[in-house]
């Protein structure tokens, strides 16, 4: 078992509860990783639903999720369907609700209906061994996760403040070599530097409010390339949308989120 399976476990407590260890292993500063925070709630509906790969999920980030322990799901399902089931959850910590997270399950091995070549071509990205390490970038904020991920940034927009666009784009996987899923890929469409970064400069940590991420597929092993871009800043509010690929060029995710940037 890797890192991400063990270190995201549940174990089931009866009457549709739920207890994680939360650790501080995922942190981006003092603050667990939001897709990190999220995934102990994933597994609970994904119990709940019998169903293997999560479709559509819709977390919002009530509080910060700053400490370590034994963290409390609470779970229901809310359809069951031959084709899609839904659940929604929530996660306490500390006697505080931290997040609450709606989800629509399937199968993606299976298809229910027409295909065809609607997709999202991927971008032209240096090669993961071009990249630079998102350690090395001036992010104004310790980044513990960097232990259990590997995120490389294309050279285009890894200097703060030198770029004339809010996106950013690069490369993630798990530093123990354990291949990606669908239930990864929601994280993996949160662990990127915010993609005001190149515009604005170092911008510390930009909290999540509500996170909402498309699973597409089931990714190949190997490398993952994302791309994100900031199209819509307002009084401090910003709304950034992301892609991700797997090794084979396959459109595996989209994803849509609402953070904040915090004066600092």
């Amino acid at each position: 078992m890797g890192h991400f399976d063990d270190e995201t476990a549940i174990r089931h407590e009866g009457d549709g509860r739920w207890t994680t260890s939360i650790t501080d292993r995922w942190n981006i500063g003092q603050t667990a990783n939001g897709g990190y925070a999220t995934l102990a709630a994933l597994r609970s509906l994904c119990e709940i639903t019998e169903q293997p790969d999560p479709m559509s999920v819709t977390t919002h980030f009530l509080r910060p999720v700053d400490a370590v322990g034994t963290a409390t799901i609470e779970a229901e399902l809310v359809k069951r369907g031959r084709r899609v089931s839904v659940g929604r959850a929530s996660l306490e910590l500390d006697g505080r609700q931290r997040l609450t997270t709606t989800g629509a399950f399937g199968d993606l091995t299976r298809d229910i209906g027409a295909d065809g070549a609607v997709t999202v071509a991927p971008p032209e990205v240096s090669p993961p061994e071009r990249c630079v390490p998102r350690a090395e970038l001036d992010q104004g904020i310790e980044l513990p996760i960097l232990d259990r991920v590997d995120v490389v940034i294309d050279p285009s927009c890894a200097r703060a403040g030198g770029s004339d666009r809010a996106v950013v784009s690069g490369w993630v996987r798990f530093t123990d070599g354990t291949d990606p899923t669908t239930m990864a890929l929601t994280m993996f469409a949160d662990v990127f530097p915010p993609s005001l970064y190149p515009l604005m400069g170092s911008v510390g940590w930009v909290p999540t409010i509500e996170l909402t991420v498309h699973v597409r597929r089931r990714p190949a092993p190997g490398w993952v390339l994302a791309r994100f871009e900031c199209d819509d800043l307002a009084g401090g509010r910003m709304i950034e949308t992301g892609s991700l690929w797997d090794s084979s060029g396959a459109l595996v995710a989209r994803s849509r989120q609402l953070g904040l940037l915090l004066e600092r």
